[in-house]
């Protein structure tokens, strides 16, 4: 039977050192012309994460345990390094030390999170303390709610302005998602008593009927960036790139809901 440690943490590598490299794409597109050195360190990170992304296929779920547990040292490594780096923007630009650029403070703040989100994640393998059923749930749900609700306000602010229908969709997306991250962070809170298995299975529910409707909006959204259809300064491969993540928290959501149904041990 193949190691749960090692396809859990193939699974995670694979996902997020290719939204890394995308990052580093992203944040170079936002410089000035005149940021030579940002530019550089960001195609420094682009190079690692792609070497990374590369490496992992080489690897099966049949691979030497130790192997990847080396593996994933090395990768914790870069994705520590890669979030002091968007660390760093993120001063540059609060400081002001950037005017002109494009990269939003929030966007920044953004990437970092889910640098630290996937460095803790390779931590947490290598040292198999992963969160227990019910504290994984809401932390996840918490982690990815945000996310979401950062993406609608991305999209709504990158939109063109005359794009109103599409512009208003993004706000609405938006509050829906501030609300559902107020509520999960007040599960949070009540913590344990809130973790009963008919309040976690709630909020899997509501979240996950949610996010299927935004990653319908992000699909329909990247099809018509991409046949030029809207008008945006949206980056087709940025619109794809939310549209992953938002399947990426459904299959959590849907790998949520097996687990709890099958413990009996949360009442």
């Amino acid at each position: 039977m193949p190691d749960p440690f090692v396809s859990r943490s193939l699974d995670e590598i694979r996902f997020w050192s290719r939204i890394m490299k995308e990052h580093s794409f992203f944040l170079k597109l936002g410089f000035r012309c005149e940021d030579t050195q940002l530019i550089n360190e960001a195609n420094h990170f682009y190079a690692t994460f792609e070497a990374i992304e590369n490496r992992s296929l080489g690897f099966t779920v049949d691979s030497d345990p130790a192997v990847i547990r080396k593996f994933n040292e090395e990768v914790h490594s870069a994705a520590s390094h890669i979030w002091a780096f968007k660390r760093k923007i993120l001063g540059l630009i609060l400081r002001c030390k950037l005017p002109g650029g494009t990269n939003f403070p929030l966007l920044v703040d953004h990437v970092s999170r889910e640098a630290n989100y996937f460095r803790n994640r390779l931590e947490e393998l290598n040292l198999g303390r992963l969160d227990p059923l019910p504290d994984a749930i809401i932390n996840e749900n918490v982690f990815f709610l945000r996310i979401m609700a950062d993406h609608a306000k991305f999209i709504g602010h990158l939109l063109d302005p005359s794009e109103r229908q599409l512009v208003e969709q993004a706000r609405n997306f938006s509050h829906d998602f501030d609300t559902l991250l107020y509520q999960a962070i007040d599960l949070s809170s009540m913590r344990p008593q809130s973790q009963t298995k008919p309040l976690l299975s709630q909020q899997l529910d509501e979240n996950k009927v949610s996010v299927k409707s935004l990653r319908d909006f992000k699909k329909t959204a990247r099809d018509l960036i991409e046949e030029c259809r809207i008008k945006s300064i949206i980056h087709p491969l940025l619109a794809d790139h939310v549209f992953r993540e938002a399947e990426r928290f459904l299959y959590i959501i849907d790998a949520f809901e097996a687990s709890l149904n099958m413990n009996k041990q949360i009442v």
